[in-house]
């Protein structure tokens, strides 16, 4: 069992970002709704709450109401093997919402992503200086990451 599970609150769309996410990542479901009873802060047999995962990990989704909104201090890192896992995540996550700079996006929901390949990840840990330097310097200049262009620069 997975001891911390990140727990998002929508206003009212919990359900539909739910569906959307499942949709777009493998090894990824809901596992349980549960609905606003009588006498509760919702409107008596709407969601509530839902339990899902994506890729194999928990969440928690919660229809609070327009009490809270997303912003950018929070986001989801999703490491990529190959480009073209990255162009699947940024082409299903940016439908609807907003490209940002460097691989992250902010989705339709409000809620901000970081496609990022893994190989990236390996250039900027690279004992070589300058070459994990090239590497941020072309990171930098990227909306969604490119990697070809990316090694293109590491590489020198």
């Amino acid at each position: 069992m997975q001891k911390i599970t990140p727990f998002l609150w929508f206003d009212a769309n919990a359900e539909e970002a739910v569906t959307f996410y499942t949709s777009i990542f493998p090894n990824s479901s809901i596992q349980q709704v549960d609905r606003y009873g009588k006498d509760t802060p919702g409107t008596e047999g709407s969601v509530m709450l839902i339990a899902f995962t994506l890729n194999g990990q928990a969440f928690n989704a919660l229809n609070g109401g327009p009490v809270y909104k997303f912003n950018p201090a929070i986001s989801f890192l999703v490491v990529c093997e190959d480009q073209a896992e990255v162009d699947h995540y940024w082409e299903h996550l940016t439908e609807g919402g907003q490209e940002v700079e460097c691989g992250w996006l902010t989705d339709k929901y409000g809620l901000s992503w970081q496609i990022v390949p893994k190989e990236l990840e390996e250039m900027l840990a690279d004992p070589d200086p300058q070459k994990a330097y090239r590497a941020m310097q072309a990171m930098l200049k990227m909306v969604k990451l490119d990697i070809a262009e990316l090694r293109k620069a590491y590489e020198g």
